[in-house]
This record gives structure tokens, sequence and C-alpha cells, in this order.
């Protein structure tokens, strides 16, 4: 059993945004924060105001976390990065919103003193003797925030009761501050209420920053007797705030919705599972309304892409998705339809397939359209075909005294669209063989089924095929690259038009007639002898592509080999000296690739492998302090050598993106280990302890022993220590950023489903009296509440999902891991 919170978050677009630059412009971009953890930055959209991402995240979290603030920034290029306004969602407002929360929000300012983060250790009793005492011990601190220019703070804490107050002393460049200090305060009769707990970073010039505080109720400890444990900062209610700025600031458009999730083991799924394969494998009947009928009828618009999605997932698994989607075919041929409108609705089935394309041919997607995508990016020539839209400005000289005309422009706007069209559909040609086959076999499946449909239409079997292709998957990945992973960056303006019509062009040869997009838009009548070819072209793609027999077993799930790539990329290797004051770090960059089976570095892409890492062998895989190597880019993996010692590699990314990406990589594939750490050390062993938290206990020095494929040591890469004592921060295996090329989690889908179809009982009922209403009408209205017997399967399902409700109403109440505040 597990219990999870997932985070679905889309950050649309910003308007009214102040400026920032002299221009009289911004560069906005944003930076998600999870308890005050970078874990998302979106990209930079130059030099407007109104900025529209359009980028989607899921966050895998434990279920404790507190907020998500969403920062709004200007990007400077030689000076520090401006703060425009920020958002900040509470757990609280997110479980209030079960089915999520999507409009606008209007930014609001930072102030220093809210932005508190961390969590202070503390043990709170009273003392009998002469006279009884409250006595508070503050033993230490974790994740405070950073105050000082160095990357830390010098907290010191502040106790105040009953009007007195007394102060601790002040631990120097720590956010994990250890002071085990007590103090005591005579308890009056009555007593006062409440105890007030500050943290403050002290300043020897200017004044001391708040870092947040805790308010303990005094009267519930009377009831208790003593009290102990990790509390949240909070920041200073008590402080007037002046908020006259809200709404001048801004706002965002976001889509947030947050799914706490507990996962049963996995035989309390299985009844679920083998009803919906057993439902897959019978099919239609004729005369019988199915199961994925009801479903279909019963799912709103705005949950249907994830019913969708989590369906492909879970008979991916069972391997029935050629069995699954043939199906919604099915379903959907035999609804009333036009050749011309063919799964242009967002049905089931349509949404079905497009989640499929997504999670199966990513990597395929990727090897047609990053050649063409990526040169688009580098030329970043002017595109432009509509004369309405032609800027002769933007195109410049085409001699030393000549002006090019419009014309001209256009001309040379045909010329590079063709070019960029013609290499595009010649890749498209050529992969049909490199194509995944469990794709080939769905098409092959459509193909099939609609020319059962329609038998005079045979131009309709190319085009159902392409709607999904052209239309929903290679289309949409043109226009928009970044949220295909195509590139790390939002195309500029001039690029994003010539994307814009490189996607309408494929659309127009998705289409197979170009003339009727010629008509709506005179002005590409130019390019209709390359539409003309390109329809030709994606015609004798699209035979070849249902054409091909797989082998025996070929189109199932394609499962990748124990060795596949998960991740790879430069990262620089920061190496810590264990002797000396200065403790100087030497660092190199290295190629690492992470398999299912190990880390393993290289001086370069293709070279022969130096050493690797067994993921086994991995404990942790956590962040470092910026003040460590000067960088909030550095990442470090906790693992144990050949030797059974404990070492640490410290490898720094090139962004918060990149950083986010391997510790979610690293974190998935180690999800399993059984000796995973607890706590670590965000900072670095230098001279006789640790940065972070200043102990000194560690477990001897010593660099990597990896070992090469030949058996041989190899020379030390990383060089770290690790205490023999607990950490000083807690590590963060859950959470990890999901992506479409994540392995397939069965539990969790069939949980989803067990959810969505829970809600469903009653309407699941209601249309299926209806449906037989209408197939029956001779049968004459039912009374209210009452219809003909339901099926066998609908039964059985309703029975099935009671049996796990039963299960999660059985299950014990969550243990908060904080403290919570008594006030």
């Amino acid at each position: 059993m597990a219990r999870r919170s997932a985070l679905s978050i889309r950050i649309v677009e910003g308007r009214n945004l102040p400026a920032k630059d002299i221009t009289g412009s911004s560069d906005p971009y944003c930076i998600v924060k999870i308890d005050n953890e970078a874990i998302i930055r979106t990209a930079t959209v130059w030099k407007t105001l109104s900025p529209f991402w359009g980028e989607e995240y899921e966050v895998q979290l434990h279920p404790s976390f507190h907020s998500i603030s969403i920062y709004v920034m200007d990007e400077d290029a030689l000076s520090r990065d401006d703060i425009i306004g920020k958002v900040c969602i509470t757990h609280t407002m997110l479980a209030e919103h079960p089915k999520g929360y999507s409009g606008w929000v209007s930014l609001s300012e930072v102030d220093p003193d809210e932005e508190v983060q961390g969590e202070i250790h503390l043990r709170v009793e009273l003392v009998e003797g002469e006279g009884r005492r409250l006595r508070c011990t503050v033993l230490e601190a974790r994740d405070l925030a950073k105050k000082d220019r160095n990357g830390a703070s010098d907290p010191f804490v502040r106790v105040s009761y009953n009007g007195k107050m007394q102060e601790s002393t002040v631990v120097k460049k720590s956010c994990y501050p250890r002071w085990n200090e007590a103090f005591e305060f005579e308890l009056p009769d009555p007593a006062a209420e409440k105890l007030c707990v500050e943290v403050w970073d002290w300043d020897l010039v200017s004044k001391n920053d708040f870092l947040g505080k805790v308010v303990v109720s005094v009267q519930g400890l009377q009831a208790a007797g003593h009290q102990e444990g990790w509390f949240r900062l909070q920041p200073d209610t008590a402080k007037p705030r002046e908020d006259g700025r809200r709404g001048s600031l801004g706002s965002l458009q976001l889509q947030v919705r947050l799914r706490d999730e507990t996962v049963l083991p996995s035989h309390c799924y299985q009844p679920l599972v083998q009803l919906l394969c057993q439902e897959m494998k019978a099919g239609h009947q004729a005369g019988q309304v199915h199961l994925v009928t009801l479903l279909d009828e019963t799912t709103t618009a705005e949950c249907r892409q994830e019913v969708a999605i989590n369906l492909v997932k879970l008979f991916l698994g069972q391997g029935l998705v050629k069995e699954f989607l043939d199906l919604l075919f099915e379903l959907e041929l035999a609804k009333p339809c036009e050749p011309n409108t063919l799964f242009r609705s967002n049905s089931l089935a349509s949404k079905s397939m497009e989640s499929f394309l997504k999670v199966t041919g990513m990597q395929y997607l990727h090897a047609v359209l990053g050649p063409t995508i990526s040169r688009v990016f580098e030329e970043k020539k002017y595109v432009e075909l509509d004369p309405s839209k032609v800027e002769i400005k933007d195109v410049g000289c085409s001699g030393l005294h000549r002006v090019q005309t419009e014309s001209e422009v256009m001309e040379q706007g045909r010329q590079l669209l063709q070019s960029y069209l013609g290499e595009l559909l010649d890749a498209i040609s050529k992969s049909a063989s490199t194509c995944p086959p469990v794709i080939r076999a769905a098409f092959r499946q459509l193909f099939q089924r609609v020319g059962e449909r329609f038998p005079q239409h045979q131009h309709t079997q190319f085009v159902a095929v392409t709607s999904f292709l052209c239309l929903r998957f290679f289309s949409p990945a043109i226009m928009t690259p970044k949220l295909f992973h195509l590139r790390d960056t939002h195309a500029d303006a001039r690029t994003s038009r010539t994307l814009l019509l490189l996607a309408k062009a494929v659309q127009m040869v998705g289409n197979m007639e170009p003339a009727a997009g010629r008509a709506k838009e005179e002005w590409l009548a130019p390019l209709q002898p390359a539409l003309q070819h390109g329809a030709s072209q994606m015609r004798a793609f699209i035979t070849r592509l249902v054409g091909m027999q797989e082998e025996e077993g070929g189109e199932g799930w394609p499962r990748a080999p124990r060795s596949a790539v998960v991740k790879e990329g430069l990262l620089l290797v920061h190496k810590t000296r264990g002797k000396g004051p200065l403790l100087a770090s030497a660092a190199k960059k290295l190629h690492f690739c992470l398999t299912s089976e190990a880390l393993s570095f290289s001086k370069s892409p293709g070279a022969e492998r130096c050493g690797s890492i067994a993921l086994a062998n991995i404990r942790a895989a956590e962040k470092v302090e910026e003040k460590s190597f000067g960088s909030c880019h550095v990442m470090q993996v906790v693992y144990v050598d050949e030797a059974g010692q404990q070492e640490t590699a410290y490898l720094q990314c090139k962004c918060v993106n990149e950083l986010n990406q391997w510790l979610s990589a690293l974190r998935k594939v180690c999800s399993n280990n059984p000796q995973l750490l607890c706590a670590y050390h965000p900072g670095v062993f230098r001279g006789d302890k640790w940065t972070c938290c200043h102990q000194k206990d560690r477990t001897g020095t010593g660099a990597v022993g990896a070992r090469c494929d030949g058996g041989r040591e190899v020379s030390p890469l990383f060089s770290a220590f690790f205490p023999t004592g607990p950490g000083c921060d807690r590590t963060r295996h859950s959470i990890t950023l999901q992506d479409w090329s994540d392995p397939l989690e069965p539990d969790v889908e069939a949980q989803r489903l067990f959810q969505h179809l829970h809600g469903l009982q009653q309407p699941l009922r209601e249309k299926y009296w209806e449906l037989m209403e209408a197939g029956e009408p001779q049968n004459g209205p039912r009374g209210c509440g009452e219809g003909p017997p339901l099926p066998l399967a609908l039964r059985r399902l309703f029975e099935v999902l009671q049996d796990l409700d039963r299960c999660h109403r059985q299950l014990p109440p969550v243990s908060p891991a904080l403290l919570e505040l008594q006030t």
C-alpha cells in the first residue's frame, strides 16, 4: 500500500504584466516551487507583457506537502532576474476543489517576511519544582530560508512568553543549525496562553531578517504535560499586509488539480483488471450494450482525456491495447457519421488514440520531426505567404541598395516552406519500418474498419489514419515543439510563424485534399504543387504502413531491453578534496548514461565506458546546497561501492529543469531499492565538518571504487564523505516529474479507473436503461428508478467497485509527518 499525491498543473498564460525592462516590456518565465523547493521552470517568452506558455506538468509528491507557489520572473542577461509577483496555493485550498481549479489568478507582491520555509525541532514541557516552570528546548532546524549573499543564513532563536524574551546563540553560515539550548520561564497562575518561538537571521550591519515562527498553546500543553516534534515555520500573520498592488501586477491563467491517492496492493485490483480484460476479449455483441459504450456516454468531456490515458496504459500492460482500440473504432463507426468528419470529435475513441500515440510513439516522433524542427530553429529564416502579413523590414536588403519587393519575399518564403515540407514528408515516407509495431497494428485495424464501414469511399480510409497521425500527432508537435520535448525553449515570433505555416501545410496534406485548404486561404495557392505531391507521398506511406505484417507477438507493448537508456547527457563532475584548509574543487565534464541497470560514465558520447554505479547500490539522489559549489543545479548520488563503503558523487546540471529531470529519472529506477536513505546532508564535507549543519562525524575518506568493463580499477572521479549518524535533512524519494516515457504503473492506473468508475455507478445504470429503452420502444416508458435487469458485466463491475471501496475504508488513518500548529 502506498499513499501519494499527484499534482497536475498547466500554466496557460499571463496578462497585463508590469514592464521590468527599459524597453517597456518584460521577458517573463515561471518558477514552480513545492514547499519552497524549485521543481519546474517554464521557458522564457521574450519581449511581451501577455506571455503564452501552455506548459503542462504532473508531479508526484509526498502527501504531507504544504503549498505550491508560482513565481513570475523577468529574465535579465546582465543582472539578477526580477520578481514580478507570485501565486500561492495551499494544500488545503486544492483539497477543497477535488475536480481541480481552473481560471485567472491575480499576482501578489512578494513580501520577504512571508517567504519563510523549513521546520524547527522543539521540546516543550512543564517542570515541577520550586514553582511550576515552562521549559522550551530548541534542538535544531532544517531547510531554513537563505537570506545572505553566501547562500546561507546566520540563524538564532528568540523565545517569548508572558512578556519576557530570551535568545539563543547565533549559528553562522547554516540553514541546518543545531542549538540544543533550553529556555525556562516562570509559569503564572493563570498561565499565559501562548509561547512564541521565532527564528531570525542575524546581520551585522543591516536589520535582522525574519525566518519564521511557531506559536504553541500552553493550555493544550498543560493537559499533555509535554510535547516534542518538528513544527513547520509560519509567516508573521500579525504584521499588517499592504495588498494594494494586487491586480496591478497582472494575472496568471492556471489549471491545477491535486489527487491524494492511496494505492492498494496489486491483488486488490485484480478483479477489476480481469473484468475489464474479459470485456475487451469478448468484444461487441449484437443487441447488447457494451461496458465501453456506457463509459463513453457517461464520462464528461473534462474527464475524458484522463480516463483515456489510464485505459490505454492499463491495456498496454495487459497486452490488450489492440483489442481495446479496435473495439473503440467499431463502436465509433456504428454511430451515425459522415466520412469527412470521421474521428474529428473528442470522443473516447479519439482521446484514447491520441493518448496511445503519445505513450508509444514519442521516440518515433522525435526521430521523424527532430531534424526538420532543429533546422527551422537554427536557420531562423523569415517565411510568410500571406500578403497581409508580409513585413519588408524583417527581410533586409537582398543587394547593396535594393530592398526586396513583396513578391520576392513571398517567393523566398514559399521556397523555404516547400523545402521544410519536402524534408519532413521524406522523413515520414521513409519511417514506415521504424514506426513501432504496436502503432502499425492500430492503424491497420483502423484502416480495415473504416474500409468496411465506407466501402464506396476508399479515400476515407487514408483520411482516418491521417486524422490521428497528422492532425493530432505531427501538427501539434510542429506548432509547439517545446510541449513535445522537441526543444527546450519556445520559438520566437519569427520561428513560431514558420512552424505554424509548416503545421498548416502538414494538416492540408493530411486532409488528402489540398484544394479544399486553398479555397479557404487563397494565398496558399503557390504551395499547391508541393501539397499535391505531399498527399501522394502520404497515401503511399499509409499503404506501406498498414500493409506491413508483424511477427508473432510483435504487436504488443514494445518492451524495452534491460539495458535501455532512460536518460543521458553531459554533466559536470565536482571533486571534493579531503585535505587542506582551502579544499579547492576540481571539476570535469563527462557523459553520463542512466539505464535500467546502472549509471555509467564516459569521456564523451559513444566513447568507451570509464565506469559505472549499479542501480542496486544507489541509496539516494538529492539536491546540493548552492553555497557548496556556487551553483543551485548540483545533485548528489549517494551509493555504496564494492567495498561496502558509502560514497557520494556530485554532478552539476545546466538548469533547474535538467536537474529535476535527472533526479526524477534516478528516483524512479531506484524506487524499489530496499536500503534507501531516510536522511542526507545537502552540503559537502570540507575541512572537519559538513557545510550544511557543521556536524563533524564522518566515515573515512576516499574515492569511488567503480569498476570498468574489464574489471580493472579506474582512476578516482568523485571524492566525498558521509556521516555515520543521520543526515540533517529528509530525503525526497517520492518527488518525481511524470513523463510520457515513464514505465507503466498498473496499480496506479487501476486505482484511478476505480475512482472514476466509483462515482459513475448511478449514471451507468441510468444510461444502460436509457439505451435499452431507445432500442426497444415497444416496452413503454419505465417507472422512476426502474428498468430492465442489468447485464452480468455491469452487475459484476458494481460488486468489484464495492469491494475496493470497502478496502479503502478499512485503511488506518494517516499520521501527519509534522505536528500541526497549536494556536
